[in-house]
């Protein structure tokens, strides 16, 4: 009788472990985020079924690389600080924004649906780069593993800089995302 409590207790403790090493999906909480972004013009030189061409239809003319710090409220609802380099190449501009934005996925599922906006500050921290202000809107998807996500999507952006925030530039960007939660 003995030997048969022994081996009960045994397969209950083996039970109770093996559910243990099961990781849960994080639900709120502070993430991380690392992004990089382009946007992309149409080549003018660019000739249809020139077989002596290497050029391409599309160009990137800027980069983005984006730096987030956040807390996510539930599966739906996050909210991050942005720390962002810009590079327009074709204009020659330089931007270091720095903004608060807002991600709401509208549909949950394994890979989900999201918007998002965003606004802040083009901080001047050297002569080649412009102050002002930015907004942004974006939409994507949010492929997610246990506990980290994969996004992908479009951006808009407004910058407005110069004397007196007159001038301003606007562009549309792909973006990957890598979310560490």
């Amino acid at each position: 009788m003995r030997s048969i409590h022994t081996l009960f207790f045994i397969a209950i403790s083996i039970t109770f472990s093996s559910f243990s090493q099961i990781k849960k999906e994080k639900t709120n909480g502070i993430f991380y985020k690392i992004s990089l972004a382009t946007t992309l013009t149409i080549n003018e030189d660019y000739v249809a079924f020139d077989e002596d061409d290497s050029s391409t239809l599309l160009e990137p003319s800027a980069l983005f690389v984006n730096n987030t710090i956040g807390y996510k409220f539930d599966q739906r609802t996050m909210i991050g600080l942005n720390f962002e380099y810009n590079w327009h190449s074709k204009q020659g501009l330089h931007f270091f924004p720095t903004y608060l934005n807002l991600q709401h996925n509208v549909i949950l599922d394994d890979t989900s649906l999201f918007v998002r906006g965003g606004y802040g500050t083009l901080l001047g921290v050297g002569k080649s780069f412009e102050k002002g202000n930015m907004y942004k809107v974006g939409l994507g998807i949010e492929m997610v593993d246990i506990n980290n996500a994969i996004l992908l999507g479009l951006d808009f952006s407004r910058k407005r800089f110069g004397n007196k925030n007159i001038e301003g530039i606007s562009s549309v960007t792909i973006f990957l995302e890598f979310m560490l939660f």
